[in-house]
């Protein structure tokens, strides 16, 4: 049933009662009794709507915000009208956190639609209940236990990716109609949505209106926050705040679960252990790992992600599995990188890293036993495309990326990707497929070991997506260590960088798998969600 029906309509206005909604049916007869000398400038509000996040099996992050100290109530039913609805009280929404919360709902039955809504109790006042928000989600299928041709047909899988949200100084702009990639994004009605980072651009500030091509002027929606280089958490976490303020991105969130990694902007550009803010005056905040430290707190506060556990609280790399046809593997190419350096690195070590040892060790273990058709690879930096970063001291060329630019034997960051590549050819893991942002234009790229330096790997394909409502850039020089071929691109003409969303080349990535005959697709989208290029990939057995 589509979301925008008769019954959704009622699914919305069941949630508002006498008391005008700001009560959540199923709550205690006192409390509606009392409602009534409640103000509404003493109940919480959740101005920034809702999220899903992490979807597992059986299970579902939920998130929300309120505006002051209160406790997060969460209900969820399986129909719109919200019949026998369960609630579970959730945590309590503090400071520490922004008053952001999350509830992990737990115990789901696979495929079912779930309907959630969302409200926040005052804790100085029980009865001060906030205006419920609310979404839907579907629960994901359970995950591969038996070869996938041995069972009977699984159901299709489709969802989204992109990343780099609200770039360049292209804010919200209410006469463009906000972001609407977000919206284009909804109407594919995906299962889930993966971010691949830069989720937001801590480092960009935001102006109320900035010249765009062609003469045109783009008006944003600006606050204190994004007004300048963010520095304090407060700053950090107004980012997140502010995109939230597009009402394309609430629609979306409460509708898509999503799968958030991070890249640079959420702290500082290319930063690294290499990063010096020293000349750069728009900071008066020059510690980068101060900055860092702010930056990932407010990620962590924001992203509808499951924490980890007590052993690395921070960690953002994990497995995903959606059914039988897919596990996804969600990489952090940022935190146990070494510094941004020329890359050429004879040897392995912390100074060549880009996974680091331990998370490469991780993801080898996890693509061996992994037993879903395709393994889907979400990295937030492409394997093949130059990306630099300025020079050294000695005028040398530095890199943020993987690749080196020398088209030569696997050096620096590559020797990384040189073993993981090898261990899936001689481990013979079947069907794995990368997706990443990052270049802020959309490409399809074959890595062809006939055609590399490097050539003890098995072929396979790389997709790339973006910018989400940020500047577009691009072309950029693909490397020839791992024999990358350009099947396709989509970006700017040369000399044309930063267009602005008015250009309309903003695009996201969209992967069907077919649940009878686990044929994988890809489609890369335009603003609009037109296809640009279409990629089918047949798995491969044995």
């Amino acid at each position: 049933m589509p979301f925008d029906t008769p019954n959704r309509r009622h699914f919305l206005q069941s949630t508002a009662a006498a008391t005008g909604g700001l009560l959540v049916p199923g709550w205690a007869a006192a409390q509606q009794s009392a409602a009534v000398i409640v103000s509404d400038a003493d109940r919480p509000v959740a101005a920034q709507g809702v999220q899903f996040g992490d979807p597992q099996p059986g299970s579902v992050m939920v998130w929300s915000r309120s505006d002051r100290l209160a406790r997060m109530v969460v209900e969820y039913a399986f129909d719109e009208r919200f019949t026998n609805a369960r609630k579970v009280m959730g945590p309590h929404a503090l400071e520490t956190t922004d008053f952001t919360a999350r509830q992990d709902l737990a115990g789901l039955p696979e495929g079912r639609e779930v309907f959630v809504r969302v409200s926040f109790q005052g804790l100085d006042n029980a009865r001060a209940v906030s205006a419920p928000v609310t979404g839907r989600f579907t629960v994901a299928p359970v995950a591969a236990d038996t070869d996938f041709r041995h069972r009977p047909r699984a159901r299709d899988v489709r969802f989204v990716w992109g990343g780099d949200t609200a770039g360049q100084g292209w804010g919200i702009n209410p006469s463009f109609g906000g972001m609407k990639i977000y919206e284009a994004m909804r109407q594919r009605r995906p299962d889930f949505f993966v971010h691949s980072g830069d989720t937001i651009y801590a480092d960009g500030p935001i102006a109320a209106s900035v010249a765009a091509e062609d003469g045109r002027l783009w008006s944003n929606l600006v606050t204190p926050e994004v007004s300048k280089v963010a520095e304090t958490l407060n700053e950090y976490r107004g980012r997140y705040r502010y995109n939230l303020l597009d009402d394309n991105l609430r629609r979306f969130n409460a509708e898509v679960p999503q799968i958030w990694q991070w890249d640079d902007h959420e702290i500082t550009n290319n930063w690294s252990d290499s990063k010096d803010l020293s000349a750069d005056a728009r900071y008066t905040e020059k510690n980068v790992p101060l900055l860092t430290a702010r930056g990932m707190r407010a990620f962590l506060d924001y992203a509808p992600m499951r924490p980890f556990d007590a052993r690395e609280s921070q960690r953002v790399y994990r497995k995903v599995s959606h059914g039988p046809l897919m596990d996804l593997f969600v990489l952090d190419m940022r935190s146990y990188r070494g510094p941004n350096s020329a890359n050429l690195q004879a040897q392995p070590g912390d100074a060549a890293a880009i996974l680091g040892r331990e998370q490469l060790d991780w993801l080898k273990q996890q693509l061996a036993q992994s037993r879903a058709v395709w393994k889907v690879i979400a990295a937030d930096l492409p394997v093949g495309l130059g990306v630099p970063d300025g020079k050294d001291a000695r005028a040398q060329a530095k890199w943020e990326g993987v690749a080196n630019g020398d088209n030569g034997a696997a050096r620096g960051r590559e020797l990384e990707i040189a073993e993981l590549l090898t261990f899936i050819q001689r481990r013979h893991i079947r069907n794995t497929v990368w997706l990443t942002a990052d270049v802020h234009y959309c490409a399809a790229h074959y890595y062809d070991p006939n055609k590399a330096v490097y050539s003890e790997f098995d072929p396979f394909w790389e997709f790339v997506a973006g910018p989400l409502n940020a500047g577009t850039f691009g072309p950029n020089v693909l490397d020839g260590t791992f024999g990358p071929q350009l099947a396709f691109v989509k970006a700017p003409a040369a000399g044309q960088v930063n267009l602005s969303p008015y250009a309309g080349m903003q695009f996201f990535g969209e992967v069907n798998i077919d649940g009878r005959s686990g044929e994988l697709a890809v489609d890369l989208r335009d603003l609009n969600g037109t296809s640009v290029y279409r990629k089918a990939l047949s798995p491969r057995w044995g």
